[in-house]
Order: structure tokens, then sequence, then C-alpha cells
């Protein structure tokens, strides 16, 4: 069995996906939730691209102590000096060098032949070896490249000083078979090659990173070059928990591990979501919202049986919240009936037939029921008639600081209207703290949507947001000129649909219909 490295490079490549781009500040916090993770390099950016970059390699190298901290450089010696001076006070520093070698880069993007890209490599890793004794070399675009040329090229890096040797599939192009082949090659031909650290970096235009990461592994690499979540140029990199947790989750097989606290695994995709605004599609393996839910009646009675049925691993392992039974039309009635009492009622068999009836039927129109929905079937009201307990009497922001306030005041009945101010990273956080501090209910964002319901300049939002409030899943809409306005709105809505729901089932309570749950 190998411990296999991973390099972690959503701070540099990851970053070069479309919109994913972080401030130095930003670069930090995650570089340090990397740490947490326990990645063993993490490639903190390209210094010579940017005053910026260069500013936050140098505070990553300064304050993230324990994993190595790689920089990006070219094989110009401006490139290197600049990425050795960001890594000045790095506890564990390493350079990390590139140049294209397959014919296509040489011609149309360097346009230099073959020998001189070989000088240039050779000279690259010996410049960065004045600097420090850890020294990468990526052999850009080697799965397109010759595979004769590619082995002088990192026989000639192996020389000059390099441990750790790279061979991206720059543009996903390799096939599993070919990237075995041309590591399997490389063990077998290069001079030297059993002393140094054998890596890979694979891109995803095909689908393909995952598959030919672990291929590569399977051949003899020691270190994976990944993002999490999967971000990066185009269709983006390997992916880092899925790389992690097939080797963990398929350990008989592979015989390989990684230093990789997998707890801290959703947690730092939740922050990356939150850093760069790209969140993990639904279905996304190990970190999508998806990928610990079940719809399907067969599959969800199986979990409820047995969790191992149709869960190859636990959400806690990941750190993810939890299995969730996904009430919808291809639901059945056992997962109904684990909701409900989940929800506090423990519901005859006549009672259970009743609601499942109903629930079926509204499971044709709806996409997703929710507990407000379920409540509704249970007690025959209906949530989109719930009074306006809390109505909003005046909302007043201010905002445009580090720290946004909001001064709210809600008429509560036929009772005094009563006001409360909060501050918030932002002024619609800011109108919910102080609405939580007057209705003194828990309330978990789960889901917020704005969107522009009429065109033009003076346009009206619309918000959407679904809730839960004291552990039931609640939605609230609201519509104005103004989106803070609007999200108040919604935010109210739900808290009314809120206390009807308590106000129902004071009532079944009362008429002693139903038993309630312990």
């Amino acid at each position: 069995m190998a411990r296999i490295t991973v390099f972690d490079t959503t701070l540099r490549d990851g970053e070069q996906s479309p919109g994913a781009t972080m401030t130095p500040a930003e670069k930090l916090r995650m570089a340090h939730q990397l740490d947490a993770l326990g990645v063993d390099v993490i490639e903190a950016g390209f210094p010579v691209s940017s005053p910026d970059d260069f500013g936050a390699v140098r505070s990553i190298a300064r304050d993230v102590r324990r994993p190595v901290i790689a920089a990006l450089a070219r094989t110009t010696e401006g490139d290197i000096e600049r990425a050795a001076q960001a890594l000045a006070e790095a506890a564990r520093p390493r350079l990390h060098v590139f140049i294209a070698t397959s014919d296509l880069h040489l011609r149309h993007k360097l346009g230099i032949a073959r020998d001189e890209c070989l000088e240039r490599a050779a000279r690259a890793v010996e410049l960065a070896r004045r600097h420090t004794d850890d020294v990468e070399f990526s052999a850009e675009d080697a799965t397109r490249s010759d595979i004769a040329f590619l082995c002088r090229v990192v026989e000639a890096a192996i020389e000059a000083g390099a441990t750790t040797i790279n061979i991206p599939d720059t543009v996903g192009y390799a096939y599993p078979s070919e990237m075995r082949s041309i590591i399997t090659t490389l063990r077998e031909a290069v001079k030297g090659i059993e002393g140094i650290v054998l890596s890979v970096h694979c891109h995803n235009d095909l689908g393909l990173a995952v598959a030919n990461t672990l291929t590569a592994v399977e051949a003899g690499v020691r270190q994976v070059e990944c993002t999490v979540n999967g971000i990066g140029e185009r269709a983006g990199n390997a992916s880092m928990e899925e790389i992690v947790m097939t080797l963990k989750v398929r350990g008989e097989l592979l015989g390989h591990d990684t230093g990789i606290n997998t707890k801290e695994i959703y947690r730092t995709s939740q922050l990356l979501a939150l850093l760069t605004g790209i969140h993990p599609q639904p279905n996304k393996a190990i970190v999508g919202k998806n990928a610990f839910a079940h719809e399907a009646g067969i599959h969800q009675d199986g979990v409820i049986k047995h969790r191992m049925t149709y869960e190859i691993m636990t959400p806690q392992l990941v750190g993810a919240p939890g299995t969730r039974l996904v009430l919808g039309k291809h639901s059945g009635r056992h997962a109904l009936e684990r909701r409900y009492r989940e929800l506090g009622y423990e519901l005859s068999r006549e009672d259970l037939d009743r609601c499942y009836r109903l629930f079926k039927l509204l499971a044709d129109q709806k996409k997703t029921i929710l507990d407000e929905d379920l409540i509704t079937i249970l007690h025959h009201g209906t949530m989109e008639d719930s009074p306006q307990v809390f109505r909003l009497a005046e909302l007043e922001v201010v905002c445009g600081g580090r720290t946004s306030e909001a001064r709210v005041r809600l008429a509560n009945g036929s009772g005094p209207e009563r006001e409360a101010t909060a501050t918030g990273d932002g002024p619609i956080a800011a109108a919910f703290a102080a609405i939580d501090t007057l209705t003194e209910m828990t309330v978990e964002l789960e889901d917020f949507t704005i969107r522009a319901a009429t065109p033009g300049r003076d346009a009206l939002g619309e918000v959407q947001l679904r809730a839960r409030v004291d552990g039931k899943t609640l939605t609230g809409r609201g519509a104005s000129t103004d989106v803070v306005d609007a999200a108040v709105r919604a935010y109210l809505h739900a808290l009314n649909k809120a206390v009807y729901a308590r106000e129902l089932e004071a009532r079944a309570l009362e008429e002693s219909s139903y038993l309630w749950g312990v």
C-alpha cells in the first residue's frame, strides 16, 4: 500500500475557471480550510500573473505552515524569481516550473523547436533549485506529446534536479488505457525516474479526469493533482473528493490511501462555493446536494431498512448533513410515514392511507413535497391562506460599509408594533436578523432566489425562499421594486406559515384526532 500525495490546485488552476476569481483574503481563507482538510501540497497561485496573485501566494506561504506551498512559473528567469520571492517565507516551499512538450504547442504557441524546449526545461529546473530543494517539473500537454521526446524532456528535468515530475493531460484528451501506457513507458524508459515522485494532472474535457488519474495511480503515480469540486479551466480538473473517496471506499481494490480528513470534504466544498459563487451540480458525486438524497420508493424503503442498500458511504464520512429522503411522486408509503414521524406525528393506518392518497395526487402536480404540504394534507388546511400574524410596518436599511444595519418594525395582530435593529453581512441578512429577534423563531435558510419579474430599471423583484423554521421546511414569496423589501416579505410569509402550522397542530391535538409524537 502506498501513501498518495494530494496536490491541490484549487487556488491556481481552479481559480482559472471562468467566474471563480478570489481575492487574496478569500484565497487565504480557502488555504486554511485546505490545510484543515489535510492536503499535502497547496498550489497557491501563479505569482508573475498579477500583483494580487503574488500577494496571495506570499500571504499563504507566510500563514499556512503544515502543507507544502507551491507556486507556478514558466521556464523563464523572471517567472522563477518572482515565484521564489512569493515563497520566501514558506516553511515548505515548492517551485513548480512548466513548459509545453507537444509538437502542436511547440510549433503554434511557443514557436520553438524540440531542442530549445529541452534546453529551457533543464535550465528552468536548475534555476529553481537555487531557491529550493523541492522542484516540480510539468510537461504541458504531455498526453499529446511524442512519447520518445517526452521521455527525453523528463530525463533532462530529473538530471537538472527535479524532485517531482508531473504529466498533465492538459486538454482532457487521454483515454485511461493511453494514460496507463504513458506512465508505464516513462517508468520503464526514463533514467532516474525511480528516485522522484511521479504525478498526474488531468482535465475533464471528456469527463475522464478522475478515471485517468486513478488509472495513473494503478500504473505507479504517487501524486495526484486535483481541485475541490473539480473546478478549473473549461470542463474543470480531476475532482479531489472523487479521487480521495474512491481510494477510501475501494481500498481493497486499489490498495492506496491519502492523508485527507474526509470529514472536512463537504465543509471545504461549501466554502469554495460560497467564495466563488459556483456551486456543484445537484448530482455531483460526494458533495452534490443529491449525493445522499433518495426519492424512489424502492430506494427509500431499502435505505430505511439498511443504509448500505443504496449508499456506499455514509454522509458523515465526508461531513455532509445526512441522508435525505426526498418526497416526490416516486416516493412510497414508508418514507411518508417516516417524515410525519420526524415532524412529531404518529399516524394511524387509516390516517396514513388518507394522507398517502392525497400526497400522491399532489406529487403529480409538484416536483418536491415540502413539510408545509404535509401539514396541509394532514389538517385539511391551506398554507397559502395563512393569516398574517407578522406584518411589515416599516423597514429601514443602511448599507455600503463592511456591515449593514437594518431597523424593522412589525405589526403583530391587534397588539402593539415592535421594533428591532440588527447588523449583518448585507442589508438582507441584517433585516432577517432583526426579524429573528422580534419573532424568537429558529430559522435556517435552505434556498434563496431573486429574479426580475418585470423588465426595465424599475423592475419588480421577486424573492422565493425555502427555510427550516423550528424544524419544518416552509416556503415564502415576496415581490417589490426593492429587493430587500421583497426578501423581508418572503421571509415573513414563511414565518406566518410556521405560526399557522402551529395553530393547525394545536387544533388537531385538542380534537384528539392524532397522537402527538414524543
